[in-house]
């Protein structure tokens, strides 16, 4: 259940995602990332920017936070995020101990260009990384964030290369 400091720090991840909507070479999702209910950092897409496929709002707010710690280590984090997290970005939560992952829109919310092609759930990869210890939380402010983004039904060019189909391996 969401409570009333979710919703108050997935606004501020929305309000990122609109500096990254407006900021060349930067894109709407936004995300903050919270220790005990203080700001960390926040920050939003910017794989354009920085010409890194990997530069995703979760990972620039994980750096960020590491750098200025000094460590690799996220536990007692919480990660807000206007949408889902990738398969990249939830990987890499695990690797970084993040405590909390709150989002807001999620994979049925939005267009499908927003995700891989493989279609790598967030929470699939929690279960099956036996973290019993990492609490997802979505849905949160869902409808708002959803706004942001193409919705299903529209038509959007996949150009990068996480949209190609998966070949068989046999």
């Amino acid at each position: 259940m969401a409570t009333d400091d979710d919703l108050r720090f997935m606004q501020l991840a929305m309000d990122e995602a609109l500096k990254g909507k407006r900021t060349s070479g930067g894109a709407e999702v936004g995300a903050v990332l919270v220790r005990d209910g203080v700001v960390m950092c926040a920050g939003f897409n910017e794989g354009d920017l920085r010409h890194d496929p990997t530069a995703h709002s979760e990972m620039v707010v994980m750096r960020r936070a590491c750098a200025e710690l000094q460590t690799t280590n996220l536990e007692g984090h919480t990660l807000y995020c206007t949408l889902q997290p990738c398969g990249m970005c939830t990987m890499a939560c695990l690797w970084a101990g993040i405590s909390r992952i709150v989002y807001g829109a999620g994979r049925g919310d939005v267009n499908a260009v927003y995700f891989e092609s493989r279609h790598n759930d967030t929470v699939d990869f929690i279960h099956d990384a036996f973290r019993n210890d990492l609490e997802i939380e979505g849905g949160v402010l869902a409808e708002e964030c959803s706004r942001l983004y193409a919705k299903p039904e529209e038509h959007v060019e996949k150009k990068d290369p996480a949209h190609r189909p998966t070949k068989p391996a046999w």
